[in-house]
């Protein structure tokens, strides 16, 4: 936003000084409590609290006129861990219908905490909505300007005061001056500020539709921000859609009649009352009070009224129904499942189910084509960026994007990058490469584009440059800590870990809430031969985020290395709890209970390792090794098989082989399989003592002794004295 449009608005109070009354009402309304400072009036107490689908309790407190949350699980062998504490700085929500709480961290951005207060059945603690899964954000979901665009005031100029007066009558200050200055005309001091009940219909619905429209709050996208605009920048008086773009799900796939939180204006607009009048929002809300109650009861059924006089003339139905009971009931809200509210879509029947009835919370994915909303006939390049940006319609929309950008060939280079963000989706990291290149080329130094680049460059293995780009991306004031740490990784991977160090800590320094760059910098420590800092940095990742199974497969080879095999075991099925298709934890776990002797255990994860990612020989190998203990030799015979198809150059394989068909009693096979591990490692001591001690077994001493004399010269004392033992 301009510094002149955001020096255009003042401070709230000074509105209060003329129109004293109306900002006194217009307080006790939820959009004048939509954001504040925490209180004890606001600040639950219903605690502690426990998410069983994440498996973590919560906790709220207050010390020294401070609010905060904490966070913690109980962990390997009971013990307490992953103890986190953040201070509350903001609540969202009037407390109406809910109360969630807001973290300012140390980049200064905002992020919203995962357990919010409902107001249902007296009150209550709950996760917030979105966060009722196993794999919730915790204390990591940001909390954007676009997000706080429809619950606080504008930035610089009202930190924590909620919606204020300008957020539907637009800059004050001219206004102010005008009516200050003592010899403005009255109609210049109206000029002066907008006034919505003077704007025609459209306009004043805009001013209402741009926090009460919103037509999901699943990932869409719901609208799409002019790349021209920036937030908060929108102006009461122009159209909306000059400011965002609004999109919906295509008709028939299922979310006809999905209710939200955020659904006011979206299901108004589908009433036939709406449709077949001039009403507006104000047709039946004052803004500027809020109505409860009876009072509230009867002030709608007096607007239907106008409207609908001669319905039930001989007076309302019996039962003390009213319009809103049957024609606008109160519904559970999808998106906000402890949150009930009125359905604006006004209807002439009520279906026969319970509209109150609990719900579980469902993200559901929309995988269909992307409906343009409002307006109606969108720019063909937004449509096409709305295909793809939350992988709606991705495969669909990658053409439909690059024939768009062909046919318009835009300046702004937000589009380029979106459509190399959907290459990079469908992991085609050479055409995304090609896309943020060309955005470089329309806006040299555009930070969004470097910090994809530098990831594609990365993903594709070009690492040299993905490090050159990754510079430049991390030059940007502020730092962007996601650029710092995907700059540390390129660093590690390239073989580099003292710079990878130095970014890591600068993005740690920064925010010491990254769990990836935390994770990194254990393998840092790793390859610096530094196994206490390494598991330090583990640990502290995983208590940022309880459920990273990158960083719990660290810890339990970490861990296995120092033979703490039963905590290892625990955080290798941490890992495979959070991702059971992980491939590298699966193997290693595998691995470990062989030295665990749980044959069994170990053969069933192996074997699930080696059908997720049946290409890998090093995979069939082990699986065969632990037939092979298991007293399978045949199945073991076939997996050795696979392997050497799959990588021919691998001697384990074909010694593996050989031992596997030594015990299926196959001595001439055995022999040919141990000569070719030896063709391709001439100093495999194993197979050498294994090779001398079938060829002994087969009468042909000579070949016997000249192996075994080889396997003698082993560096590993119990190949050599067995091969000595054999020798004698």
């Amino acid at each position: 936003m301009p510094a002149t449009t955001v020096n255009a608005y003042i401070d709230p109070a000074i509105c209060a000084s003329c129109h004293a009354e109306i900002a006194k009402t217009y307080r006790e309304t939820g959009m004048g409590r939509s954001f504040y400072r925490p209180g004890p009036a606001a600040f639950p107490s219903h605690s502690p609290f426990y998410h069983k689908a994440s498996d973590r309790y919560y906790e709220f407190s207050s010390r020294n006129g401070k609010f905060y949350l904490s966070r913690h699980q109980i962990g390997y062998a009971g013990q307490d861990t992953n103890r986190i504490e953040k201070q509350v700085d903001y609540v969202v929500g009037s407390g109406n219908h809910a109360r969630t709480y807001l973290h300012r961290n140390s980049e200064g951005q905002l992020t919203e905490l995962p357990v919010s207060w409902y107001s249902e059945s007296g009150g209550y603690l709950a996760m917030s909505p979105g966060y009722d899964n196993p794999h919730q954000e915790d204390f990591r979901r940001p909390a954007p300007d676009d997000c706080l665009f429809c619950h606080n005031g504008y930035p610089g100029k009202t930190t924590a005061a909620g919606i204020d007066c300008q957020r539907c009558h637009g800059p004050g200050s001219a206004h102010v001056e005008a009516a200050s200055s003592g010899s403005a005309k009255p109609e210049r001091i109206r000029a002066a500020i907008v006034n919505p009940a003077r704007l025609d219909r459209d306009l004043q619905l805009d001013d209402c539709m741009q926090c009460h429209l919103e037509t999901t709050s699943l990932r869409l996208p719901n609208a799409i921000r002019n790349y021209d605009r920036a937030p908060f920048s929108y102006r009461p008086g122009e159209p909306l859609t000059d400011y965002e773009q609004f999109f919906d799900h295509a008709p028939d796939t299922g979310f006809d009649d999905r209710f939200e939180v955020a659904h006011q204006a979206y299901r108004l607009r589908k009433s036939a009352c709406f449709l077949g009048s001039r009403m507006t929002c104000t047709t039946c809300h004052d803004p500027h009070r809020a109505l409860g109650g009876e009072a509230a009861v009867a002030h709608y059924v007096s607007v239907c009224r106008n409207c609908h006089a001669a319905a039930h003339s001989s007076g309302m139905p019996p039962g003390g129904r009213n319009c809103l009971e049957c024609h606008m009931w109160k519904r559970r809200t999808e998106d906000a499942v402890h949150v009930v509210m009125t359905d604006h879509f006004i209807q002439r029947q009520k279906p026969a189910r319970d509209f109150l009835a609990p719900l579980p919370e469902r993200q559901v994915p929309y995988r269909n084509e992307v409906a343009p909303y409002y307006p109606t006939r969108p720019s063909e390049l937004y449509l096409a960026v709305a295909q793809v940006q939350h992988e709606s319609n991705l495969q669909a929309g990658i053409p439909r994007l690059e024939q768009a950008i062909t046919r318009s060939k835009p300046d702004n280079p937000e589009y380029y990058v979106e459509l190399g963000k959907a290459e990079s989706k469908s992991g085609n990291q050479n055409e995304a490469i090609r896309w943020y290149e060309e955005a470089l080329r329309h806006r040299d130094g555009f930070h969004t584009a470097l910090r994809e680049l530098a990831a594609a460059l990365a993903l594709s293995g070009n690492l040299a440059r993905a490090v050159e780009i990754g510079e430049r991306a991390c030059v940007q004031q502020p730092p962007d800590t996601v650029a710092l740490t995907n700059l540390g990784n390129a660093y590690l991977r390239q073989g580099n870990p003292d710079r990878a160090k130095q970014i890591l800590s600068q993005a740690l320094a920064l925010n010491a809430d990254l769990p990836d760059a935390n994770n990194l910098l254990g393998l840092v420590w790793l390859a610096k031969q530094n196994p206490v800092s390494a598991e330090s940095a583990f640990r502290e990742a995983i208590a940022i985020q309880p459920d990273l199974a990158e960083a719990h497969n660290n810890l339990a080879n970490l861990l296995a290395g120092r033979n703490a095999y039963a905590e290892a075991a625990y955080h290798f099925q941490k890992a495979l709890a959070n991702d059971p298709s992980y491939v590298d934890a699966r193997h290693s776990y595998g691995l470990l209970l062989v030295l665990m002797r749980s044959f069994d255990q170990a053969m069933a994860e192996l074997k699930e390792a080696v059908r997720l990612d049946p290409n890998s020989a090093p995979l069939h190998i082990d699986f065969a090794d632990v037939l092979v203990e298991k007293g399978n030799a045949a199945a073991a015979a076939e997996e050795y098989r696979r392997a050497i198809q799959l990588n021919p150059g691998l001697a384990e394989a074909y010694y593996g082989l050989g031992n596997a068909l030594a015990a299926e009693r196959k001595p001439a096979d055995a022999i040919l399989a141990f000569q070719q591990a030896i063709e391709r490692n001439a100093n495999f001591y194993e197979a050498h003592l294994a090779l001398g001690r079938v060829m002994g077994k087969s009468g042909r001493p000579a070949e016997a002794r000249a192996h075994l004399q080889k396997a003698a010269e082993s560096d590993d004392p119990a190949v050599r004295n067995a091969a000595l033992r054999a020798l004698r």
